[in-house]
């Protein structure tokens, strides 16, 4: 019996190690996903952006605009519209609440306030060109 009892010990042992190195390796999965999804975020808010910043009336630029502000703060952030597509959706959380390096988010931050610049006016211009300005910052923050 001694011989199975050292055989099922040591089993266990590698069972152990390998359920171990396993949730390690899940662990990274998930975190590396968490990142890859703010990337993915930053760099959509940034697209919708750039549609509003060409768009040829009001209502067009305003449209991406709202689609840029959601894809920035998700769901529970300021100014989110839930009438309005969320291309970020299924993506994580927001660009914002899923960045964890504080210089990108107040950049982050900042294109959000534009963004909001441009949805307050209703003259063409200014608001293309917040969008322009909110597109640039996001292009600098694209990963």
């Amino acid at each position: 019996m001694n011989t199975h009892s050292g055989f099922t010990h040591r089993f266990g042992l590698s069972a152990r190690i390998a359920s171990t190195a396993f949730g390690a390796a899940l662990t990274l999965l998930i975190s590396s996903s968490a990142l890859a999804d703010a990337a993915q975020e930053v760099k959509t808010a940034a697209q919708h952006a750039g549609f509003a910043a060409e768009a040829s009336d009001i209502a067009g630029v305003q449209m991406h605009l709202h689609h840029t502000l959601n894809c920035l703060v998700g769901p529970d952030g300021e100014g989110f519209d839930a009438d309005e597509m969320n291309p970020c959706q299924d993506m994580g959380k927001g660009a914002i609440p899923d960045t964890t390096d504080d210089a990108q988010k107040q950049t982050l931050e900042k294109a959000a306030e534009q963004v909001r610049t441009g949805l307050d006016s209703d003259d063409l211009d200014e608001a293309r060109q917040a969008a322009k300005d909110a597109n640039e910052m996001l292009e600098s923050q694209a990963m």
